[in-house]
């Protein structure tokens, strides 16, 4: 049998985060407590041709556990608002070759399927956090049909991608097929060695909130380094990125982050802290969680700023039956938000103050292997800086 049929490795594995959550106050004034079953995910990678083709799929089961959301306060996108959307089922299902035909000098890619464009940073899900940041639709652009390329040369990649605009308007919706290519970005890393990695990117991607196109466009950039490497207690990560969104010039939205996380035996440590700028959207009558769908410029009732302080810690669990692992997480964050622009929206009013806390309690059930890190496919995974975060 030739090596271009021979199937070389076919990875597999399951994933899913019970969290209780309190938030106070809440979206509307009062507290809430909520218990949610977050990220149920079934995954697999094949690798077949030696290496040379990859198949990644991963299923979210969301849309079932957590319909309705997750308390998050901040954290908006999809017509959630204070509450973490649901992902689709199909959350990534693409096929990458690299290197089939040799190049001197370079190794490339090509990458088709539903997943993430070539924008900004890595999935939350793949960082030291239990909760989303609010930054998380400005730094990613996800769960698009998608077609990229890429090359890189010694310490440099170089990717570009095409997708549909379109973001999901519920767990199960599929991207908009008509609306294929109708948006672009493309991406920078240069990784010069000492797991360090820096990383530049930009976007446009047409009518993002509205799924016939009617919208207005968003340009997008994003920067960022991270770093990886051990350290005398263990292994230490760090990441700072920046973000900025432009409607068409109408609205501007701006996002600095910082996270880091040292592991050590079987506990982790993290920290992160963010300044992140959000629209307001008009609330949906009699539910404060949800804003008007399909969205429209004249339903932006102004911008908010989040600054949000969140810490952590983590610890491995002893495994069941030697196969299933297990890590119980608890993290603390805290919010405060100002007005921006707009006389419509009063935070101050809408919560009853301007400091929002938020405590999540979880445990991680895993079998068989990690979580592969989403959103970077073919010559960009190589070289990655944060293999082991929380797995």
């Amino acid at each position: 049998m030739t090596g271009l049929i021979l199937l070389a490795q076919v990875t597999i594995g399951l994933q899913a985060t019970p969290v209780l959550t309190r938030a106070d106050p809440s979206a509307g004034g009062p507290s809430r407590t909520e218990l949610r079953v977050v990220a149920p995910l079934a995954f697999a990678t094949a690798h077949l041709a030696g290496g040379r083709i990859a198949l990644h799929a991963m299923l979210n089961g969301e849309g079932w556990t957590m319909r309705e959301g997750q308390l998050a306060t901040g954290v908006w996108g999809e017509g959630f608002s204070d509450r973490r959307h649901p992902h689709t089922w199909a959350h990534e299902l693409v096929l990458t070759a690299q290197d089939v035909v040799r190049l001197p000098g370079v190794r490339w890619s090509v990458t088709a399927g539903k997943g993430f464009a070539p924008y900004g940073t890595e999935d939350p899900m793949n960082r030291p956090a239990l909760q989303y940041p609010v930054n998380h639709h400005w730094s990613q652009v996800l769960e698009r049909a998608v077609l990229i390329a890429g090359v890189s040369a010694g310490p440099v990649v170089l990717e570009a991608g095409t997708f549909n605009g379109d973001e999901p308007e519920r767990w199960d919706t599929w991207p908009n097929w008509s609306r294929f290519a109708d948006s672009w970005s493309a991406r920078a890393f240069v990784r010069p060695g000492g797991g360090v990695e820096l990383q530049l990117s930009h976007a446009m991607v047409k009518s993002p909130e509205h799924r016939n196109g009617s919208g207005l466009d968003h340009i997008m950039w994003n920067a960022s380094a991270s770093i990886a490497r051990a350290v005398r207690p263990g292994m230490l990560y760090a990441m700072a990125e920046w973000a900025h969104a432009d409607e068409e010039g109408a609205y501007q939205y701006s996002s600095f982050l910082a996270e880091t996380q040292l592991r050590f035996g079987p506990n982790r440590a993290y920290l992160r802290g963010e300044r992140t700028d959000r629209p307001e959207e008009q609330r949906i009558l009699g539910n404060d969680f949800r804003s008007v769908r399909p969205h429209n410029e004249n339903s932006n009732l102004g911008t908010t700023r989040w600054t949000t302080v969140s810490a952590g810690y983590a610890r491995r669990l002893p495994a069941i039956a030697g196969r299933v692992r297990l890590e119980g997480i608890a993290e603390l964050a805290r919010a405060h938000v100002t007005n921006v622009t707009g006389i419509v929206f009063d935070p101050t009013l809408f919560y009853g103050k301007n400091d929002l806390w938020l405590l999540s309690v979880g445990l991680r059930v895993a079998a068989g292997e990690p979580v592969h890190r989403m959103g970077r496919y073919g010559v960009a995974m190589a070289g990655q800086t944060m293999r082991e975060h929380h797995h």
